[in-house]
């Protein structure tokens, strides 16, 4: 989104169902050396999941694009909080320096 924070879930890929539009697909190296699959929006840059290949078989999936996000709990774990800004808040119940456990 180009902004400082996105909202992520990481769900198994079966549990994953794309119902309208057609994505492309670009792939850059993560911090881990793995490949990160982004799979983008051709018309508006949008970006609703990524495949990290260092997580298996699951997508992570941008939360905030879902209808009904703004009604759910805080969210569970904070990562790259050693990026994170002296003036922000700890949002997450946990918070861990860098990419998230594997």
């Amino acid at each position: 989104s180009g902004g400082a924070f996105t909202l992520n879930q990481i769900i198994p890929k079966d549990n994953f169902k794309l119902t309208k539009g057609d994505l492309k697909v670009y792939t850059y190296k993560g911090d881990s050396g793995n490949p990160v699959d982004c799979f983008m929006c051709p018309n508006c840059g949008s970006n609703p999941y990524h495949h990290q290949h260092v997580l298996g078989d699951k997508y992570v999936i941008r939360t905030s694009l879902l209808q009904g996000t703004h009604s759910w709990d805080k969210p569970a774990l904070e990562i790259f909080g050693k990026e994170k800004f002296s003036w922000q808040p700890q949002t997450g119940d946990a918070i861990v320096e860098g990419p998230p456990p594997s």
